[in-house]
């Protein structure tokens, strides 16, 4: 057994040398091994900047407003580059969450009723320490309406607080029903069409701070129902300004998009699984109304948005529900500034469904439209923690409308 042991030492060591002193000889050594490196590396530096790393497409209806973006906002006219070892759209959407940090945000937790007898958790960032706005009384607001199951704890949630908070701002993030640990006191969550808990949200948040300006920016869903409450309410609305990201315009797109093979197995199947889970959380109230054993048996968001959202809504069918719930077609009705962000590579909103064509014919709506950035990843940089395009423009863009707004009436 020694013996053994010995002899296998010995080969190991052996092969080990000869890997060193021949085959790296070899293939590096002659010039073809570095060569071949060197040639790959010049090829995908070409490929990157010739194909991948392009300027945006900014859409709008109106010069004006264009020309304010491009004035104020220099970062819709410069070239986004992605992060070159992970620039695919699937791939920025499935590493976001791992790789961008999460930076520490202390909230003061608030309840508020609605009509129904339900309550929505808000969470404030009222930021006291505010330089540049130290009067509470008019230090601007953001509020901030995260994705389908997200709550004020999301990377891309905490980096606009962290952006925020740099310029002197108060934030308040709109955590959908049941979503953040409380307690659902009725038979009911939340959906992209409905627009009552937004409504409710932004009435509390402008009779509580009546002279600070307020803005809001959503994402993913979130987004969804930004947009379609600004389409419903065109200039009836306490807001300045919106912004929205990665947004699914057209809901019948977006599930054809989500129920192909490979982004079933990676995206759809598990976010049908987190609104199981959401849903079975408050079984005890929902299944007075609801098949609850039914629902949890869906296996994509089409068979859990038949079986509950849809329902729950009071819609006839799924299909006057994502109809409902598609921004797209209602976009014209917006009368406030709103910038939209989305990725042409975005499995959750495809491409070919962007609202161009509306955004054309409405002076109030620019579609900032990147080759690359997946869904609400827009990661940048070598290695991309602790920003990125994404939060660029929002910073930018929050900024120049606060202190520049006044450019922007009558457009």
């Amino acid at each position: 057994m020694i013996a053994l042991d010995f002899n296998l030492n010995f080969l190991t060591r052996d092969l080990s040398l000869y890997l060193e002193n021949h085959v790296k000889v070899a293939f590096f050594g002659s010039g073809v091994g570095l060569s071949l490196v060197l040639g790959f590396s010049a090829a995908y530096v070409c490929y990157y900047l010739s194909s991948v790393a392009k300027k945006p497409q900014l859409v709008t209806g109106g010069e004006k407003f264009c020309h304010f973006l491009k004035e104020h906002c220099p970062v819709v006219s410069e070239t986004y580059y992605p992060t070159f070892w992970c620039w695919e759209g699937r791939i920025q959407t499935l590493i976001r969450p791992f790789i961008t940090a999460k930076p520490w945000v202390e909230y003061r937790n608030e309840f508020i009723k609605t009509a129904d007898g339900g309550q929505i958790s808000l969470d404030w960032f009222d930021n006291d320490d505010s330089v540049y706005y130290p009067d509470t009384a008019s230090r601007p607001t953001i509020l901030l309406l995260p994705g389908l199951t997200g709550t004020s704890r999301e990377s891309y949630i905490l980096h606009m607080i962290q952006q925020s908070d740099a310029l002197g701002y108060r934030c308040v993030v709109l955590n959908n029903r049941g979503v953040s640990g409380e307690r659902l006191l009725t038979p009911r969550t939340y959906c992209a069409a409905n627009t009552e808990d937004l409504e409710t949200v932004i009435d509390h948040i402008q009779s509580t701070h009546s002279a600070a300006p307020l803005l809001a920016a959503g994402v993913s869903m979130g987004g969804m129902i930004l947009a379609n409450y600004l389409c419903q309410k065109g200039r009836e609305t306490s807001l300045r300004a919106a912004a929205v990201f990665s947004a699914a315009w057209d809901v019948f797109e977006s599930t054809a998009s989500l129920e192909k093979p490979l982004n079933r197995f990676l995206f759809n199947s598990y976010l049908t699984s987190c609104l199981q889970a959401s849903v079975n959380r408050h079984r005890q109230i929902l299944e007075k109304l609801f098949d609850i054993d039914h629902v949890m048996k869906a296996k994509t968001m089409r068979e859990f948005d038949e079986r509950f959202t849809s329902i729950m809504f009071g819609y006839a069918t799924n299909k006057e529900y994502y109809k409902a719930a598609s921004p797209c077609h209602k976009l014209k009705s917006v009368q406030i500034p709103v910038l939209c962000l989305n990725a042409m590579d975005d499995v959750f909103s495809p491409g070919h469904a962007f609202p161009v064509e509306a955004a054309k014919q409405n002076p109030n709506v620019a579609l900032l439209l990147t080759s690359h950035g997946g869904h609400i990843g827009f990661l940048e940089g070598i290695w991309p923690r602790h920003s990125t395009y994404m939060d660029r423009v929002f910073k930018q863009f929050m900024q120049t409308v606060i202190e520049q707004g006044s450019e922007l009436e009558n457009l």
